[in-house]
C-alpha cells in the first residue's frame, strides 16, 4: 500500500437553494476552487489526473440517471476511467475512501473526489420522502418510516438508558450553529441560545427544528496524489502547501437496515468485540459497563451505532490511535441530529457509552476562544464539527463527507483563515484530525484519519 495524501480541495457555498447554477456547475464551482489554490490552469491539473470517484444519493433529486458521467464530462475527464458510489448519507465518506483505495493501491496517481446534491428541485416533504426510502420499504417505510421519526425513537430511548436530557442536545445545536456563523462557506450562520433550540418548532419529540440538519445544493471536491502524483503536480508549477497532509487510516462499518434485526451482544462479547483498546484497559470504564449490563442495557439497542463503533476502532487501528479524545485535535462529525452527534461521541470512544449527554453540555467538544453564552465547566480538548456540521453549515447529501475532508484538510494546513476569511474556526496547532460519514440508521459508517506529516 503506497501513501497517500490529500493536497487541496474546494467547497461550493452550501444554501437551501442554488437556482444560479446546474448541478454539474456546482462541481465544477468546487473542482476550480480547488485548482486555484495550488496555483494551476484547469487544462493543465485536468491533464494530470488519471481519474475520478463521483458521489451523489439520490437520482430523484436531479431527475437524472447517471448524473456523475455528466460531471465527468462537465470537468473535461472524459475519457479517463471514472465511477459512482451510493451510500446514503455516508455518500461522501465512501467516495472519499474510493479515491484513497484507487491511490493507495497504484491504480492512480492523482485521483478527483467529487461529489454534489441539489435537494432543491422538489418540495422539502417530497425530499423527506426520497430521503425515507433509505429505510426497509417493504416493512418500516409503510407505517411511517420518515427519519425524524426513527431518531426521535433512538434518542428517547438513549434518555430512558442513560438520562440524556433535551437541554444537553441544545447544547450540540447552540455549539455548531455558532461555530458555523464563523464559516463563510456555511448555509446557517445564526446566534442561538438553549431557549431559542427548545422554543423551535416541534418535529418529532424531542427533536426540534433546530435539532435537525438542514436540506442543501452544494457540491465538494478533494484531490488525492501519491508521492509520484505530488511530483507531478508540483513539476507542473503547483504549490503544494505544507504540512503535507496524509490519510493515515481508514474505517468503516456496516449494519443492517432495519434496526428491529440488529442482535443485541452480552457484555462478555461486547468487551471482546466491539470494546476500544483504551476500554479494554481501564478497571473503571469495565466496571461501568458491567453495571450497565447488569442493569439491562441492550448494545448496540436503538440508541448506539455499532457500525460506528466498528469504523472508528478499525480507522484507530490502522493510524496507531489508543486515545482518541486527547489524540485527535478535531473531528468533523456527521450531526443530522443533534441526538446523533451525543450517540456519536460514545461510538468513537470520546466517552463510555452512557456519557454521551454530560460530555455534550461539559465544553470538551468546543472551540476555544469563542462566546457560545453557556457555563462550559470543562476546557475544549477535542473540537467537534468546527465547520457547523451538517445542522448548521449544510447537508448537500453526496458532497457532505467530502466537505468535510476538504474542511479537515484546511485545518491541518493552517489554512482556515484565507479560505474563511476569519480564524476563529482555526484549531491551534493541528496535527490529526477525523472525519465521520453515517447513512440512514448507522447503517453505512466511515470514519477516516488524517494528520501532517513532518
Amino acid at each position: 500500500m503506497r501513501p497517500v495524501y490529500t493536497v487541496t480541495g474546494g467547497v461550493s457555498k452550501f444554501a437551501k437553494a442554488r437556482n444560479d447554477k446546474t448541478f454539474q456547475a456546482l462541481i465544477k464551482e468546487a473542482y476550480s476552487d480547488a485548482i486555484d489554490d495550488i496555483g494551476l490552469d484547469f487544462q493543465t491539473f485536468t491533464s494530470i489526473v488519471d481519474g475520478s470517484v463521483a458521489s451523489y444519493f439520490s437520482d430523484h433529486f436531479t431527475r437524472q440517471l447517471m448524473a456523475g458521467i455528466m460531471g465527468q464530462d462537465y470537468l473535461g475527464l472524459c475519457p479517463k476511467p471514472s465511477h459512482r458510489v451510493e451510500g446514503g448519507g455516508a455518500t461522501g465518506g465512501l467516495c472519499f475512501q474510493e479515491a484513497w483505495k484507487s491511490v493507495a493501491s497504484g491504480h492512480m496517481d492523482v485521483c478527483v473526489a467529487y461529489g454534489f446534491e441539489t435537494m432543491s428541485h422538489v418540495e422539502t416533504w417530497k425530499g423527506n420522502e426520497f430521503i425515507a426510502l433509505a429505510s426497509d420499504v417493504s416493512w418500516d417505510y409503510p407505517v411511517g418510516g420518515f427519519y425524524s421519526g426513527y431518531y426521535a425513537m433512538m434518542v428517547t430511548r438513549h434518555m430512558k438508558e442513560y438520562g440524556t436530557t433535551v437541554e444537553q442536545m441544545a447544547h450540540v445545536s447552540v455549539k455548531n450553529h455558532i461555530n458555523a456563523y464563523y464559516n463563510s462557506f456555511s448555509q446557517k450562520r445564526n446566534r442561538y441560545t438553549i431557549e431559542d433550540i427548545r422554543s423551535s418548532t416541534m418535529v418529532a419529540w424531542p427533536l426540534t427544528r433546530l435539532d435537525i440538519c438542514v436540506m442543501s445544493d452544494g457540491a465538494a471536491t478533494a484531490i488525492l496524489v501519491s508521492e509520484e502524483g505530488l511530483k507531478k503536480l508540483e513539476d507542473a508549477g503547483a504549490h503544494i502547501k505544507r504540512p503535507l497532509v496524509k490519510i493515515t487510516g481508514i474505517g468503516r462499518g456496516t449494519d443492517a437496515m432495519r434496526m428491529a434485526d440488529r442482535p443485541h451482544v452480552d457484555y462478555d462479547t461486547f468487551m471482546r468485540d466491539y470494546a476500544t483498546e483504551q476500554e479494554k484497559d481501564s478497571e473503571a470504564t469495565k466496571a461501568a459497563y458491567k453495571k450497565l449490563w447488569d442493569k439491562g442495557t441492550r448494545y448496540p439497542g436503538v440508541h448506539s451505532f455499532r457500525a460506528g463503533r466498528t469504523a472508528g476502532n478499525m480507522a484507530y487501528r490502522h493510524a496507531g490511535i489508543y486515545d482518541p479524545l486527547n489524540e485527535l485535535d478535531f473531528i468533523e462529525l456527521h450531526d443530522a441530529y443533534t441526538s446523533s452527534e451525543i450517540q456519536t461521541y460514545e461510538d468513537l470512544g470520546l466517552c463510555t457509552y452512557g456519557e454521551g449527554g454530560p460530555f455534550a453540555e461539559s465544553g470538551k467538544a468546543f472551540m476555544p476562544g469563542i462566546d457560545y453564552g453557556l457555563a462550559l465547566k470543562d476546557e475544549p480538548v477535542c473540537a467537534v464539527n468546527p465547520s457547523g456540521g451538517l445542522i448548521a453549515c449544510g447537508h448537500p447529501v453526496g458532497a457532505t463527507g467530502l466537505m468535510q475532508a476538504v474542511f479537515a484538510l484546511w485545518q491541518l494546513q493552517g489554512s482556515i483563515e484565507s479560505h474563511f476569511g476569519d480564524p476563529t474556526l482555526q484549531v491551534k496547532d493541528a496535527q490529526r484530525g477525523a472525519i465521520h460519514s453515517h447513512a440512514g440508521t448507522g447503517t453505512y459508517v466511515t470514519v477516516t484519519i488524517l494528520e501532517t506529516e513532518d
